[in-house]
């Protein structure tokens, strides 16, 4: 479709389903949107990950080069002047993106976590503690009211990298999860976490792909349902109204059903899985004899 400047225009469709339906409403909603946001940090490299039910966006910020000259102490002050600069565009992203009416904590993770950067002929470790402390001091230098009066909401963690494949490996670990608890995206991560381990302990009561879990409904053993939205997105239109009949079947049932984001971390490891999984209420070890 074309549009041109001025030109107005409608879209619209004959079928509304229940899960269609939520996601319109989630998405008109501010409260459905971006409730958590991580800060990925490393050498000279930020990422911003700003994460929704349905959505995650990301802003990447680069410090870029240091050249030493031969006398040391201008290479500190153009590693210093660069250093500045770096922090001072990831606060800038960190004011125009992050609404504190929205966004119920930031984590802000890297590799480090001492006070001093390490110099070296080409970059500077961004260091965890630098960058809070950074952030806090030009808050109150100007006044910067929403981060003053939220800063409880910064979380420190640890990370192997600045990028994104890191970020899963942020929200799972034990101490973020309690604080991050009730935002969505950590939601999402309990379930499939507790999926794995249930995998793992009692593999009877475990099940994924689409034959087992439909044969495990049948039985009414689905407890927690997982699914990727990326199946409702599906082409053929029947193949999408069976899975939004089988959400709601299974909600009906008694069953918890959490939809992944197909843009999230923990939504693309559901879909390696064939993009549905289910904890079952009771064992049903003859699932494995059924071919999948």
């Amino acid at each position: 479709m074309v549009k041109h400047r001025g030109e107005s225009s409608k879209t619209g469709q004959d079928i509304w389903d229940s899960v269609a339906l939520d996601i319109l409403h989630q998405a008109c909603d501010p409260a459905a949107s971006a409730d958590l946001a991580v800060f990925l940090m490393q050498e000279g490299l930020a990422h911003l990950f700003l994460i929704g039910k349905r959505e995650s966006r990301t802003r990447m910020f680069h410090l870029g080069t240091t050249t030493c000259a031969i006398n040391p102490i201008d290479c500190q002050n153009r590693t210093n002047k660069a250093l500045k600069k770096f922090f001072e565009n990831v606060l800038q992203a960190f004011l125009k993106h992050i609404d504190f009416k929205v966004v119920r904590c930031v984590v802000i993770a890297s590799p480090g976590f001492t006070k001093t950067p390490t110099v070296t002929e080409s970059n500077v470790h961004v260091e965890l503690d630098q960058f809070r402390d950074y952030l806090l001091l030009e808050a109150e230098r100007r006044e910067l009211r929403p981060i003053i009066e939220n800063k409880s909401r910064l979380i420190l963690a640890h990370s192997n990298s600045g990028y994104k494949h890191s970020l899963k490996e942020v929200l799972d670990a034990p101490t973020v999860m309690s604080l991050i608890k009730d935002t969505k995206a950590a939601q999402e991560v309990r379930a499939l976490k507790d999926f794995f381990t249930m995998l793992s302990n009692d593999t009877a009561r475990a099940c994924y792909g689409p034959k087992h879990v439909e044969v495990a409904h049948e039985r009414m053993a689905i407890q927690t349902l997982l699914i990727t939205d990326g199946l409702f997105r599906n082409s053929d239109i029947a193949t999408r109204q069976k899975y939004v009949k089988f959400v709601e079947s299974v909600k009906d049932s008694g069953g918890t059903v959490h939809i992944f984001s197909s843009m999230h971390v923990s939504g693309e490891q559901l879909a390696q899985l064939t993009g549905v999984a289910a904890i079952l209420r009771f064992p049903l070890p003859d699932l494995e004899d059924i071919e999948m």
